[in-house]
C-alpha cells in the first residue's frame, strides 16, 4: 500500500477530519498533523485577506516533495493538502499529517514536509493589508 494517502491542492475549503482519516494507519506508534492558518498579523502589519496561486506543476511537486519524506522516514502514512484562491482570516490554507512508527519519527517527518512544502512547492501568497497595500511572498 502507498503511504501518500492524500495530496492535493484545492480551490475549495480544507477538511482536518479527511487528512486525519487519510494517515489512520495501525502501524502507527505517533501521528502529527499541522494546520496551517490564516492569521490577522504579519511582521507587524494588518493582514485583511490572503490569496494563494500555483503553478500549473504544483500538484507534481508536492508529490516529489511527499515522496523524499516518504523515502527519509519510517512513514507508515502521509497527506498534505494546501489550498488556493481567496482566504479569510481564520481560514485553513495547508494541512500535513504524518504517522510513523514512534512519535518522534512523526514529529521530524512532519516538519520536513510542511518546510519542504512551503519552500520548493511553487505556491505563491499575495498578502492584503490593512492598510490597502499588498506584497506578495513566495513568488520569484
Amino acid at each position: 500500500m502507498d503511504v501518500i494517502r492524500l495530496l492535493a491542492i484545492r480551490e475549495t475549503p480544507l477538511s482536518v477530519d479527511e487528512v486525519v482519516a487519510a494517515v489512520g494507519d495501525h502501524a502507527a506508534g505517533g501521528t502529527t498533523l499541522f494546520i496551517g492558518t490564516v492569521r490577522d498579523l504579519d511582521e507587524g502589519r494588518g493582514v485583511d485577506l490572503l490569496s494563494y496561486s500555483a503553478h500549473p506543476s504544483a500538484e507534481a511537486e508536492l508529490r516529489r516533495v511527499a515522496e523524499k519524506v516518504a523515502a527519509d522516514f519510517p512513514v507508515t502514512a502521509l497527506a498534505a493538502v494546501h489550498r488556493v484562491g481567496d482566504l479569510e482570516l481564520g481560514d485553513i490554507a495547508v494541512i500535513v499529517a504524518v504517522a510513523c512508527p514512534h512519535r518522534g519519527e512523526a514529529f521530524a517527518a512532519s516538519r520536513r514536509l510542511i518546510d519542504d512544502l512551503k519552500h520548493e512547492v511553487p505556491i505563491w501568497k499575495n498578502q492584503r493589508f490593512t492598510d490597502g497595500s499588498a506584497e506578495w511572498v513566495g513568488a520569484c
